[in-house]
């Protein structure tokens, strides 16, 4: 037996137009693709005509010798007119003169032209140096007989007592190892010196009270000239000065602390000082170390 196999128009003629559709689907594709290519083909084209155009260099057309020479001659003379029109103002020129005896000073031309002295405030002559020299000791003794001369009525005061609470302290701070070297040097004893001379008073009339004076005087000097940063306060106190030792220092503190600022930052002062005190020197002791 067979098999019949059986086709309707219908179905047969949509299968025919399916082949067709993708038939002319595959012309379509074909087609785009060519015309993609066409078209990469031409720009790619374009750009390297165009870079080949840019890369070409340009020469100017150089312009001829005659019509440089032309424009060069009329800008020079454009330059000339604008500098004509401005104002010339006339340029100072100083003369030289030759000052002859006279006081009068001779000029190129022969002529002679009168000179006046103009006043000066600065001196042209250096200030004469006054050079004083004096040892520690002799200092310390010119100290010591100035605060007796003060406090005259300690008499039985003399001049090695004072040196004495002065070297005392000195020695005792060494010993201690508050200081690392002695204080009593020539300046230093020109401070004590400037200090005394303002605080001690010559109403004083008890050794106890001067000795407190003293030593407080000696404290701002150690305090102000001292190597060291601190120093302790009960070498320099005693009965006589520990109730004001305090308001004494302010005190002096308040009327001296600008002469003491400049006998370190004025040498004429300080030489001044310096002298001061060695005029304090008793003149029968001065007779005879002689």
């Amino acid at each position: 037996m067979g098999t019949v196999l059986s086709i309707s128009p219908a179905t047969k003629k949509a299968s025919i137009m399916d082949a067709e559709v993708a038939v002319d689907g595959l012309k379509n594709d074909k087609s785009l693709k060519r015309h993609s290519m066409f078209v990469s083909l031409s720009w790619k084209k374009l750009v390297a005509n165009s870079a080949k155009k840019s890369a070409k260099k340009v020469t100017p057309n150089p312009l001829p010798s005659s019509q440089v020479s032309q424009l060069n001659s009329e800008n020079v003379k454009k330059t000339h007119q604008n500098e004509e029109k401005k104002p010339k103002a006339p340029i100072p020129v100083p003369v030289p003169t030759v000052p002859t005896q006279n006081g009068e000073a001779v000029v190129p031309n022969g002529r002679l032209s009168s000179v006046q002295k103009q006043p000066s405030s600065v001196s042209l002559v250096s200030p004469r140096r006054i050079v004083i020299q004096a040892s520690t000791g002799e200092l310390l003794r010119c100290l010591g007989d100035f605060i007796c001369r003060r406090c005259y009525k300690l008499k039985e005061l003399n001049c090695g007592e004072v040196i004495l609470w002065f070297r005392n302290i000195d020695r005792t701070l060494l010993l201690q190892g508050w200081q690392d070297q002695g204080f009593i040097t020539p300046a230093n004893v020109v401070f004590v010196y400037m200090l005394c001379e303002d605080t001690v008073a010559d109403s004083v009339d008890s050794p106890a009270e001067l000795q407190g004076t003293f030593q407080t005087c000696l404290y701002l000097a150690y305090s102000y000239m001292g190597n060291e940063i601190s120093y302790p306060l009960k070498p320099f106190m005693n009965e006589a000065n520990k109730d004001d030792f305090w308001e004494t220092s302010l005190r002096v503190i308040d009327r001296m602390s600008a002469k003491m600022l400049q006998l370190n930052a004025d040498p004429r002062f300080f030489t001044e000082v310096f002298q001061d005190l060695k005029n304090q020197r008793d003149v029968n002791e001065s007779n005879l170390d002689r």
